[in-house]
């Protein structure tokens, strides 16, 4: 089988030597209110972004917000496929989201999850491709667009820097879908998880 392709890094690598540290869940009030926007580009902003990576990946996600861990800072990390399967990863700090409109506009029903909700899928419908601009860990313009679980990410990862989880976005049915696919699965999620 032959190796999978290099990951798409246009603006490098995401930082390591960060720590796991236990993700914060829906009901905390960090992760219902918009967060603050970054202004100061500093060694303590790239603690937190390895911290959040470290988080990301020993919690198997795609994407991890900054509240997630409790800070209260309009940041995400993702390392995320597109439709093809290619990985794109990135940081953005004070994400703004563009969307199709109109006749470009087309929603994806596909299963969505959330790593402060762990354990619970539920289709969500969303517009198929994304884009996503801000800034990076040094203050420098970036910009990341994409389609499939790309764009998925991008919209769910911005929608938490706005206070935004995607159980907002669901009906009453479907919510109680979610709640119920997690609270069986509760106890494979220790409050100190992925920390643990």
């Amino acid at each position: 089988m032959p190796d999978a392709p290099a990951p798409l890094a246009p603006y490098g690598p995401l930082p390591t030597g960060g720590t796991a540290r236990p993700i914060t869940r829906w009901g905390a009030e960090v992760m219902h209110r918009p967060q603050q926007p970054v202004t100061v580009y500093d060694d303590a902003l790239r603690a937190l972004a390895a911290d959040m990576v470290a988080t990301m990946v020993a919690a198997d996600g795609v994407g991890l917000a900054a509240c997630q861990i409790g800070e209260d800072v309009a940041m995400f990390v993702f390392d995320c496929p597109d439709s093809t399967g290619r990985h794109t990863v990135g940081i953005v700090c004070n994400p703004e989201l563009t969307l199709p409109e109109g006749r470009d506009r087309q929603l994806d029903e596909s299963e969505e999850g959330c790593l402060s909700f762990p354990g619970a899928f539920v289709d969500c419908a969303r517009p198929d491709s994304a884009s996503v601009t801000g800034t990076g860990l040094d203050g420098e313009p970036v910009e990341f667009a994409g389609d499939g679980m790309l764009a998925r990410c991008l919209q769910h990862e911005t929608d938490h820097t706005r206070g935004t989880v995607f159980g907002d976005r669901l009906p009453t049915k479907a919510r109680k879908k979610l709640q119920k696919a997690h609270d069986k699965a509760a106890g494979d999620f220790p409050p100190e998880w992925p920390a643990g």
